[in-house]
């Protein structure tokens, strides 16, 4: 099913910037080139822009101008990591985590001393879906696990991280990129987390 798109001058209009800052947003990579789809139309070639997410990238950029440089704004928005390594003392008085999943986390992987960016990402994803009550303590487990186990080779490539419960069994997918899935219907989705998303609110937790 072909995206909600909308269209350039839709778009400035809607939004109130001009031209010029959007280009200029395009070349900072604050958005991205695969974002402005040319089509034909009858005065010759016309720009769209995927809706949703052009106009939600709009509002951080706007947002976060006053207090961040283009730079990095372009930092946040990315969906690469950031470099950081965190011990387990700093992790705690950072409080960029809950005592919960840090403490669940360290026990699957007692290990483990020091956090980088996806470790903490792992951690962060399974403490939003605790807070919410979206996922309980085992469910967390299996999310952390498979995190763990296969965020590698998703990094970098957006996606989402799925819970899902069917017939009192629970499976966790990792997803690479933004395929759509699709479901048996005796089978429920009982978490779902944009990993883009979870990546700029960890990067501005532990700017």
């Amino acid at each position: 099913m072909e995206e909600n798109q909308i269209s350039k001058k839709e778009l400035l209009d809607l939004t109130g910037i001009s031209y010029g800052q959007l280009y200029r947003w395009k070349r900072k990579n604050l958005i991205p080139e695969e974002w402005f789809i040319k089509k034909s139309s009858f005065t010759g070639q016309e720009t769209f822009f995927p809706k949703d997410k052009i106009i939600d990238r709009i509002g951080k950029i706007m947002n976060m101008k006053e207090d961040f440089s283009l730079d990095d704004i372009a930092d946040v928005v990315s969906p690469n990591p950031v470099t950081v390594t965190l011990s387990k003392n700093e992790l705690k008085e950072r409080n960029i985590v809950s005592e919960i999943a840090f403490n669940l986390y360290s026990d699957l992987f007692p290990s483990v001393e020091l956090f980088t960016f996806d470790k903490l990402l792992t951690i962060y994803i399974a403490d939003k879906l605790f807070q919410s009550g979206q996922i309980n303590i085992e469910e967390g487990k299996l999310l952390l696990e498979v995190m763990e186990s296969s965020y590698s080779k998703t990094r970098g490539q957006g996606g989402y991280v799925y819970v899902i419960r069917k017939s009192g069994v629970t499976i966790c997918i990792l997803e690479k990129g933004e395929k759509e899935i699709f479901l048996e219907s005796s089978a429920k989705t009982a978490a779902c987390e944009n990993i883009s998303a979870c990546i700029e609110e960890l990067k501005l937790k532990i700017s």
